[in-house]
């Protein structure tokens, strides 16, 4: 897909969406091969369709929220039957229009919409009531999230500035890990109450991608396996199996007791760095490309 911008999967198959589809908002689905199964044809026409998400029983929810030219009064965000059945809620910003590409659900199945921000943090925004296809409702800002700059490789602009623009967003099937992931990065945030925003305010698990040109898709298989792609024909999805995982805080562990007396003591073993190894992708699924990512399992401090 030459300008695929969202991307989602239920295991089974890949659900796709491109920036550009001249009228009408197209989803494809394909096999775990990357071929073309069917088209998901909805009536309506996206202004530019950034995202994609999916909920626990299929539906599929497009953001048409790119806005490169500021100009845009209203966005909006289209509810996806696998029927190609859809309804358009159309949002507003309280404070003004800016260019979003990553679309969060939360268990409750509240969208929150992360802006892409040049200038500082990226904003996160909420509906302020339930959507209703009638009438534009208001959004309210419950977020930012600063990301810093690192020197991983990709993206389009070739500079420090694709390393924290927030290019696509992902949730894992049951809601505990959320993923943002900019042009050269995911960041995987634990959930562990089902509260998004709390989420977004701690330390994220950070993961290096692979030199993408112009990454802005990011997605869960519903095992935890990390799933990313890029913009541009013949460019191949790639997977991190096991990441969702990275994110869940250690459990803790337990003192063993001190032997008795007349029990020969263990050899002491050498203490964990806590550090996560290079992880080393061996599956392969038909057409899918799965290359090395290394994996960076510090927590990383937010700047405020």
């Amino acid at each position: 897909m030459q300008e695929l911008s969202g991307l989602t999967s239920d295991g089974k198959q890949f659900f796709a969406v491109s920036d550009s589809d001249n009228g009408t908002l197209r989803i494809q689905v394909m096999g775990r091969d990357c071929v073309v199964r069917r088209t998901i044809t909805a009536p309506v026409d996206p202004f530019d369709v950034e995202d994609l998400a999916m909920t626990p029983d299929g539906t599929l929810w497009a953001a048409d929220t790119g806005d490169n030219g500021k100009s845009r009064s209203t966005i909006a965000l289209h509810k996806v039957a696998p029927s190609g059945a859809v309804e358009r809620f159309r949002v507003t910003y309280p404070d003004g229009k800016h260019d979003a590409e990553a679309l969060l659900l939360d268990k409750s199945g509240t969208p929150y919409i992360v802006t892409k921000e040049p200038l500082g943090s990226a904003l996160v925004y909420r509906p302020t009531a339930p959507l209703r296809t009638d009438i534009s409702v208001p959004l309210e800002q419950v977020a930012r999230v600063s990301l810093s700059s690192t020197d991983t490789p990709g993206g389009p602009l070739e500079g420090t500035l694709d390393t924290r623009l927030v290019t696509g967003a992902a949730s894992t099937a049951d809601g505990s890990v959320i993923a943002l992931r900019t042009y050269t990065e995911a960041y995987l945030y634990p959930v562990p109450d089902g509260d998004i925003v709390k989420a977004l305010s701690g330390d994220p698990v950070r993961v290096p991608l692979p030199n993408e040109p112009q990454g802005e898709a990011i997605a869960f298989d519903p095992d935890g396996t990390l799933i990313s792609a890029s913009e541009g024909a013949g460019t191949p999805i790639r997977a991190v199996a096991g990441a969702a995982a990275l994110a869940q805080p250690p459990a803790p562990t337990t003192t063993p007791p001190p032997p008795a007396a007349d029990q020969p003591q263990a050899s002491p073993q050498s203490e964990s760095s806590g550090s996560w190894q290079n992880w080393p992708l061996a599956l392969t699924l038909g057409g899918i490309v799965l290359i090395a990512a290394l994996v960076i399992g510090l927590r990383l401090r937010r700047r405020a």
